[in-house]
């Protein structure tokens, strides 16, 4: 799949992290949120233990608040020294539950599946609305499904959440900004009911093990990225495992 970037909401500043990579894409991307300049600001995913990083995301100070999307190092790896940099606080979100920060609404979604740990803020403001989506929806092609953390049917069940959203943009974790979260989840959704096909093929075809099923799905997949392949498949035949307990006379791709 291929998205074209936008602009980003007048009250959202990107930092991105200097980690680029084949997980992480141009790096990881830090949201630092503000509805006017000089207030407090709050910032999503202040990212890895990078010293210069934390340091160019301090100087768009003073923040306040820190926000996390999930647990993973690249995203959170730096903020405890990001706290003590800035003195910020880490409130804990009820999801579903609007909280004002400066100066923006903010709503925090539980969106599990990539990790299951994973939250989704939806953030309006000045007449703009933006969904920040941490590794639930990238900028730029599919997120893994990290099993055993992760697990897919969590994630069906998140992204068709975020399936409601028309004309929402995406700001994600990693790569550019995306025009429509509704779009971008229904594609993901997509994405899933092919590979969910392809991996039960590969069973039914003779596949017996995670890795034989990634040759034979994966076959042109990156060497850097075979690793997270397996990890996603891993979460595929667990998920259709569990369908086929579901009552007779069912697919396991029914319920998609």
């Amino acid at each position: 799949m291929h998205w074209v970037d936008q602009p980003v909401p007048a009250w959202a500043r990107l930092v991105r992290a200097p980690n680029p990579g084949p997980m992480t894409l141009e790096g990881t991307n830090s949201w630092v949120l503000r509805s006017t300049p000089g207030e407090p600001a709050v910032v999503v995913d202040p990212g890895p233990d990078d010293p210069d990083h934390l340091h160019a995301l301090a100087e768009c100070g003073p923040i306040a608040v820190v926000l996390v999307t999930h647990g993973h190092s690249d995203h959170v790896g730096g903020v405890e020294k990001f706290l003590t940099l800035t003195g910020a606080s880490v409130p804990r979100l009820e999801p579903g539950v609007p909280t004002t920060l400066a100066g923006l609404r903010i709503t925090a979604l539980a969106t599990p599946g990539h990790s299951a740990d994973s939250v989704c803020y939806l953030v309006e403001g000045d007449g703009q609305r933006a969904m920040l989506t941490g590794d639930t929806i990238l900028g730029r092609g599919t997120t893994v499904v990290a099993w055993p953390d992760g697990d897919l049917g969590d994630y069906l069940d998140s992204l068709r959440r975020l399936a409601d959203f028309a004309g929402v943009p995406v700001l994600p974790g990693h790569g550019p900004v995306l025009p429509d979260c509704a779009a971008v989840a229904e594609a993901y959704l997509a994405h899933r009911r092919e590979r969910l096909a392809q991996v039960e093929a590969a069973l039914s075809d003779g596949a017996t093990t995670p890795a034989e099923v990634v040759a034979r799905v994966y076959a042109d997949v990156d060497p850097a990225l075979r690793q997270a392949a397996e990890w996603t498949v891993r979460a595929h035949m667990a998920y259709l495992r569990a369908r086929r307990e579901s009552p007779p006379g069912r697919s396991p791709l029914d319920s998609l």
